[in-house]
């Protein structure tokens, strides 16, 4: 049975800051180099900082071909589509636009657990969605919800939609393994077969960038650290921690953590800009964890 309890909320805290991190960098980084050349030179330091450790999982035996299948669609969501379309989001759409449709994670989790995994969602969970999506809102307009009112729908808008989607799809698909045995597999090994799989959808995808003439990089000293945090604290990190939050907490308590990478954003570029939090923080951050708290199983340990 799932539970929420220290050490599960610290790893799916620390995916999500960092997250928050990602998205600051990843609009840091428009200009200087193409989405879809971000995602592909990310993830490939990403596969040689792990190759050393996880190198056996593509050995003729490993248990990876007997599920060849499941980590293809694992690679593909979790790794090649949604890093791809989150980059492509921030050429065009703004960052609140972004970051409010990202929220929507929990009712797609909601929504793919009743349909694809027949996990009916439960009326607190709803009610915690709402609420978790309230806060976040908070966040996104500085206190000031009538500022929804005047937000416009562009292409990015539509993209971080389907990466939403895709996303929550994979972490039902982490909930479930696809053997027995897969809980048991080295950290390393499970985690390189999905990097190494999305790495090859993304290059399928990069080919397209630059057979349309759109790939760019501008290499520097600025440009490679941000370049080398994204490949080493929202890849490798990040993504280990998901993991082993959705595995304790399960995919649907875990989406409501997700809330709290619009939250990180706001703070860190409050810090960078040198300015105070609000009062509307704390009272985002008070909703979010209420509907966290609302929606966690009964059964929880703290």
């Amino acid at each position: 049975m799932p539970q929420l309890n220290l050490a599960t909320a610290l790893y799916l805290l620390t995916a999500t800051a960092l997250w928050a991190g990602n998205a600051i960098a990843g609009r840091a980084l428009v200009g200087s180099i193409s989405p879809i050349t971000l995602s592909a030179v990310r993830w490939g330091l990403a596969a040689l900082i792990l190759l050393p450790f996880g190198w056996r999982i593509f050995k003729t035996g490993s248990p990876l071909w007997k599920n060849k299948t499941r980590f293809l669609i694992l690679g593909l969501f979790g790794v090649g589509s949604y890093n791809v379309l989150l980059y492509l989001a921030l050429q065009t759409s703004s960052a609140i636009n972004v970051t409010l449709i990202g929220a929507s994670m929990p009712i797609w989790m909601l929504f793919i657990g009743s349909v694809f995994y027949q996990v009916k969602p439960k009326l607190v969970q709803m009610i915690g969605a709402v609420v978790s999506l309230v806060g976040v809102a908070v966040v996104l307009t500085r206190g000031d919800l009538s500022a929804l009112l005047s937000m416009q729908m562009v292409v990015g808008d539509l993209l971080i939609m389907v990466a939403t989607f895709l996303w929550a799809f994979y972490s039902w698909m982490l909930s479930r393994p696809g053997s027995s045995n897969e809980r048991q597999w080295p950290w390393a090994d499970f985690l390189i077969a999905q990097v190494l799989i999305g790495l090859l959808w993304t290059g399928l995808f990069e080919g397209i960038e630059i057979a349309s003439g759109r790939a760019y990089l501008d290499l520097n000293l600025w440009t490679g650290s941000l370049i080398l945090f994204v490949a080493i604290g929202p890849s490798l990190i990040a993504y280990r921690c998901w993991g082993l939050g959705v595995t304790g907490a399960g995919p649907t308590v875990a989406a409501f953590f997700a809330n709290f990478i619009p939250l990180f954003t706001a703070l860190l570029s409050a810090a960078i800009l040198g300015e105070p939090p609000g009062l509307f923080h704390g009272a985002a951050f008070a909703l979010i964890v209420a509907g966290i708290w609302v929606s966690s199983p009964k059964n929880r340990s703290t």
